[in-house]
């Protein structure tokens, strides 16, 4: 069984997406492994991953615009502002959605869908330096 691993440093430019399927298919790639696995995991708590459509850049916006009506910044309900109005807000929206990512690996190739890709979301407002680790295990 082959293992490889790579942490992908990426600064965001505030509140939004950035895509990280072309990187991650590269390293798939790379490694070898023909059958296997890929996980991606977002190592903040105020950033996640998703996979969603990667065509149509205004179903992104769809997700920006409810996950802001679920958790809005500076709702005075809110504790935690430490770091703004923004910080509770963008802590919740990562616990509702995902830290990490899970996608088959199939003929050496990533298993999306046609219109899927691999997103980090970051939910605070100004931007940030985010990290996040990939592993691939499989076989050849």
């Amino acid at each position: 069984m082959l293992q490889h691993q790579t942490v992908i440093e990426l600064e965001t430019r505030g509140r939004g997406f950035s895509e990280l399927t072309r990187e991650l298919a590269a390293f798939v790639e790379r490694s070898g492994v023909r059958a296997g696995l890929c996980v991606v995991f977002c190592q903040h708590t105020s950033a996640s991953l998703l996979i969603t459509e990667n065509a149509d850049p205004t179903a992104r916006a769809d997700v920006l615009r409810r996950l802001g009506r679920i958790a809005p910044d500076g709702d005075p309900a809110d504790e935690h502002d430490d770091e703004g109005p923004d910080d509770s807000s963008a802590h919740q929206k990562s616990a509702i959605t995902r830290t990490s990512e899970t996608i088959p690996i199939v003929d050496g190739r990533l298993a999306l869908g046609t219109w899927q890709g691999v997103f980090l979301v970051e939910h605070r407002v100004r931007a940030h330096r985010r990290r996040v680790v990939v592993h691939v295990q499989g076989v050849t």
